[in-house]
């Protein structure tokens, strides 16, 4: 085994790395930007090494400053958790030539199933199912239309070098294809610098299922049986639950072994996911699969795997990394039990899941009574937390939004859910948007309960599973109120009881929520346990209720009266590039018209003007990187 490893990532995936490292005694290095200099992974390293400013083609992309970094601290391997480099054929060569152990599949294995139109030749000839499209060469708009034709519609665009849904685009109809093939292309170039696409067939009630497979230096193949990653937005994934609801005893031996079919053609080491796309619409069988793509890294969601086989991926992937043979036979790898995993975001799900940024001023998500790299007993309920934050830390604006990963274990789906679900809803996060109310709201839905959905169902309920039921922001403003008005008086001057002279009492309090005043009285119905709050100063507080975190002050009214009425600006909501201007100024614009587009998260995002008028001036230019509340675009009236 290895005695010294460099992580080459960030966050979550860097700290759950670090866990099985400190359990298996093996030293570990972390690398940083300037963006994470007090970072979790940092201070929970036992070195850390500076690799260069925020951006991440400066950092965690520069490959040839990890490798210095790794022969500086005198590491004998480099574990690239996932994204960033961890797909990089590249990167994978450059390591071995650099004399270090590279703890993942062969650069040559990377390489075919990196890109999407091999990976389904190769998986054609292995004789795993694959559906109709088109995977050619000629690229032309009269060869892909051609093909489309072909195909019928709808299809999906899939940018060849694709992954993390980014260079995906649904074609209903042949009068969008241009257009949403030249937005695919653009976005494919712009996220991995290689513009070509693929045409598939559309299954327009999809499930994803994925099988996590593990292969090793000796011809070594095993799977640990399958995923259902089929709660998604925008073809990212939410909620991720092992093993796959409804699935039959012959369906899982047939996708697996497919997978594993799959990886023995390829001579597969390390981990791996087989992912496969499934005909939501009819019953699980032998002939409703077809594989989708093979992911060469550990995946975000292997924790689920880990809880219902009680083995830990990571010590896997450092024996097989080591040279040593798989740590277990197929026959020996257990299935027990339910794990479902929600993903903690900074974003906020009312405003089109806006990602955030900033100081987490308040950061409770409860006490898990595993961590990861425990092996815990299977038969029992349990709660894991992957995270690379801590309160007082900040998230960058730079990278994902992803803050934390919420596991629970269970003896089945509903008692894991429902366990989940209730984690949730006891969990605070202040100081920038957060998805945990929306998450409540999917596990609790009754088509997530009886296991309905499908990858669109999200986008078919967005309004319902993105709005709360309006009364928090009361319900958070008695709550502070009970506390703040609550019997605490050394003397007559500081009682709280509301008494006035020559009039009856009255004991409330005006309280600032979010952008709202509320007049807020104590009332004992809202000092239940069903919620809590967290005093982030003497006037200032955090208050969850089902999920939702609300921010309550005591208002500063002199601030309020000198702050100023949006409607005429246009600006970036978060840090980000500028990609498209479409206005300029003298131009007319009416309300939503997109006036500006702007990359940041890895995502394209259009901005609207808030009204009619007439553009008076353009505060970018094309291609600039921005900060968040930049105007852009400076709207007068005709």
């Amino acid at each position: 085994m290895l005695k010294s490893l460099l992580i080459a990532n960030r966050g979550e995936i860097a700290c759950r790395i670090m866990a099985t490292c400190r359990r298996l005694g093996i030293r570990t290095v972390a690398v940083y930007s300037d963006a994470d200099t007090y970072a979790k992974h940092v201070r929970e390293a036992d070195e850390a090494i500076h690799i260069g400013a925020a951006p991440a083609t400066e950092s965690y992309l520069d490959g040839e400053r990890i490798i210095e970094a790794a022969k500086a601290s005198g590491a004998d391997a480099i574990h690239p958790g996932y994204g960033f480099l961890s797909e990089n054929a590249d990167f994978a060569d450059a390591v071995e030539k650099a004399g270090l152990i590279w703890v993942g599949p062969k650069a040559k294995t990377i390489r075919e199933m990196g890109l999407k139109d091999e990976a389904k030749r190769i998986a054609e000839a292995a004789g795993v199912p694959v559906l109709p499209g088109y995977r050619g060469e000629a690229q032309d708009a009269k060869t892909l239309a051609a093909e489309a034709d072909k195909i019928g519609y709808p299809i999906l665009i899939k940018a060849v070098a694709g992954g993390g849904g980014r260079g995906i685009r649904l074609v209903s109809k042949k009068s969008e294809l241009a257009g949403e093939l030249e937005s695919a292309v653009r976005e494919a170039k712009s996220g991995f610098g290689d513009g070509r696409v693929m045409l598939e067939k559309l299954v327009e009630q999809p499930r994803h299922i994925e099988v996590q497979v593990f292969g090793d230096s000796h011809g070594g193949a095993v799977h640990l049986y399958e995923r259902d990653c089929s709660l998604q937005r925008r073809r990212q994934k939410v909620v991720e639950e092992a093993p796959a609801p409804g699935m039959p005893d012959d369906v899982r031996e047939a996708m697996t072994g497919a997978a594993v079919k799959l990886a023995k053609a390829v001579g597969y080491e390390g981990a791996g996911t087989v992912e496969f796309i499934v005909d939501g619409a009819r019953p699980l069988a032998k002939d409703t699969f077809w594989f989708l793509e093979m992911n060469t890294r550990l995946q975000v969601e292997h924790p689920v795997t880990e809880l219902i086989t009680g083995t830990d991926l990571v010590e896997w992937q450092l024996c097989v990394a080591s040279g040593e043979k798989l740590p277990l036979k197929q026959k020996d790898i257990p299935l027990n039990g339910h794990a479902i995993e929600a993903r903690i975001c900074a974003e906020d799900p009312a405003d089109s899941f806006r990602p955030g940024a900033g100081r987490l001023s308040a950061f409770d998500l409860g006490e898990p009574d595993i961590f990861a790299g425990d092996m815990p007993d299977l038969d029992e309920l349990h709660y894991r937390l992957d995270t690379g934050f801590e309160a007082a830390d900040t998230v960058p604006a730079t990278y994902d939004s992803m803050i934390a990963k919420m596991i629970i274990k269970g003896p089945d789906r509903d008692s894991a859910t429902s366990a989940l679900s209730e984690q949730l809803g006891q969990s605070i996060v202040a100081g920038i948007p957060c998805n945990i109310g929306f998450l409540k709201r999917c596990l609790d839905h009754d088509v997530f309960r009886s296991a309905d959905h499908h990858v669109n169902w999200i986008a078919e309920e967005i309004e319902t599973l993105t709005s709360s039921d309006g009364e928090g922001a009361r319900l958070a403003a008695s709550l502070v109120a009970g506390i703040l008005l609550s019997p605490n008086a050394d003397g007559p001057w500081d009682e709280t009881d509301g008494w006035r002279m020559n009039a009856a009492p009255r004991r409330s309090i005006r309280l600032l929520v979010g952008d709202d005043i509320v007049e807020a009285g104590l009332s004992d119905a809202h000092l239940s346990e069903n919620w809590q709050a967290i005093g982030l100063s003497d006037t200032r507080f955090a208050v969850g209720i089902d999920g939702e975190t609300w921010l309550v002050e005591v208002p500063d009214y002199e601030a309020e009266a000198e702050a100023i009425a949006g409607g005429d600006r246009v600006a970036a909501p978060m840090p980000g590039k500028v990609i498209d201007l479409r206005v300029k100024a003298g131009d007319s614009v009416t309300k939503d018209q997109t006036v500006a587009v702007m990359e940041a998260m890895k995502m394209e995002h259009s901005l609207k003007a808030p009204r009619d008028g007439v553009v008076k001036a353009v505060g970018a230019e094309l291609g600039e990187q921005v900060g968040e509340g930049v105007v852009l675009v400076e709207l007068e009236d005709a």
